[in-house]
């Protein structure tokens, strides 16, 4: 199993470890003035997240807008031209004798071409702010409408890079036979995600093997540790051997059993490390009863009570494997508690479907920066005996987080105030 890390230095060392922060430490970026770019590549300002969609949907509006803004300015300059060209009027002269109205009032000839020349200009100054209007009216709509044009089209322009980002985010759940296999114009979108294939294959290539090697490694070292194990123990039970030689055999097959779970535990690595393809209902309540009965006689050895709380509820899956991830949590959390502690295991039906296994256990305080290293293989704390196999062989959590993610589930580890751990399985319900 898995040892939870504690808190401060190795035993017997002068000084503690000091805690770390509780954030992680945030990116510097350079100064005003430098070359590079921020998150957002200056459009932080934007109430909303800058993506490449919302980036190309403004480019193509601003420069329909900025296109519409010149071409309007072009129009007025060349109508108001044009309006100044065709208001040049004759002089008007009047004989003597000849009266003239305007209004109703008596003026002159200077007067009346002075009235008919304001007349004019006050008409092409109306017709130009008309015009000025209706275009900015217009050009109001138009750009609406490009925005929400450029919005669709850059959908379809990025639809591929989409599928790529969902493709890749199954393969980011231990799925690596997906691929994206896009189709279309051989254009940079279909490279990238030819690319992407390439670079799938040769992982998923590279994984298969690495898993091969260990099962097949861990399957043929089964056989001398069985050999081993059944000479020892026939030394052992033979009743003229000396103490010491007793002694030794003993030590020996302790060491044997540690190694023989060692490979068991690597055996049921490489193969939940595969996503499964046949599921069936499995019965969760059901799998957490038969691993607290498996777990009872080790938990009342070490003086630790086993509460459970278990509601109905299926989920989809193989049950051998569902099995494994409820007693390597309880006995996880049994080997690692303190006498006189608790564990408590409960399964009830989750939000959106799934099926949740929670168990719970007191046990020495578990700092929560350590929480992201506990899954992996072989943890171990500094100064921990690796010799002793009474607290199994470090892979517990690795096999139940590689089972869990075979089912699609997932896996959460919060510290419990006053000590231990919470740790929340959820799997896909039937």
């Amino acid at each position: 199993m898995t040892t939870p890390p504690t808190a401060g230095g190795p035993p017997g060392s002068p000084h503690a470890v000091p805690p770390r922060p509780v954030h992680p430490p945030r990116p510097s970026y350079p100064p005003h003035g430098d070359s590079s770019f921020g998150p957002g590549d200056g459009l932080s300002w934007l109430p909303f997240r800058p993506t490449i969609r919302i980036r190309l949907t403004l480019l193509y509006g601003g420069m329909f807008l900025m296109a519409g803004v010149l071409l309007l300015l072009i129009m007025y300059v060349v109508v108001r031209q044009a309006l100044q060209d065709s208001s040049v009027l004759p002089n008007i002269t009047v004989d003597p004798g000849v009266s003239l109205k305007f209004n109703g009032m008596p003026i002159t000839g200077d007067q009346f071409n002075a009235q008919l020349r304001a007349m004019q200009t006050a008409n092409a100054h109306s017709e130009l702010d008309s015009l000025l209007r209706k275009s900015l009216t217009i050009l109001v709509a138009l750009a609406v409408i490009a925005f929400a044009a450029g919005y669709a089209m850059a959908g379809r322009v990025l639809r591929p890079l989409g599928r790529i980002t969902r493709t890749a985010r199954e393969v980011a759940s231990s799925d690596l036979h997906r691929r994206i296999e896009l189709d279309g114009p051989d254009d940079e979108l279909k490279e990238l995600a030819d690319t992407f294939d390439d670079m799938l294959d040769r992982l998923d290539r590279s994984f298969d093997s690495q898993r091969r090697f260990v099962a097949n490694a861990s399957h043929e070292l089964r056989t001398p540790l069985a050999i081993n194990r059944t000479l020892l123990e026939v030394q052992l039970a033979d009743p003229a051997a000396s103490p010491d030689l007793q002694q030794l055999g003993k030590t020996l097959l302790a060491t044997n059993e540690r190694s023989e779970q060692l490979v068991e535990g690597l055996l049921l690595l490489a193969r939940s490390d595969n996503e499964l393809l046949d599921r069936k209902p499995v019965e969760l309540a059901e799998v957490a009863a038969r691993a607290i009965e498996q777990t009872r006689a080790e938990a009342v050895g070490r003086e630790v009570e086993i509460r459970s709380e278990l509601h109905p509820v299926a989920v989809a899956g193989n049950g051998v494997l569902l099995e494994r991830i409820a007693l390597n949590l309880l006995q996880n959390a049994v080997r690692y508690n303190l006498p006189d502690g608790w564990v408590e295991i409960t399964s009830a039906p989750g939000p959106g479907g799934v099926g949740e296994l929670v168990v719970t256990n007191t046990g020495p305080v578990v700092p929560g920066y350590e929480l992201e290293h506990i899954f992996e293989p072989f943890r171990r704390v500094k100064g921990a005996d690796r010799t002793r196999s009474d607290k199994g062989v470090g892979l517990g959590l690795s096999i139940v987080r590689s089972v869990v993610r075979a089912h699609g589930g997932a896996i959460e580890a919060v510290p419990r105030p006053g000590g231990g751990l919470v740790m929340r399985v959820r799997i896909p319900g039937a």
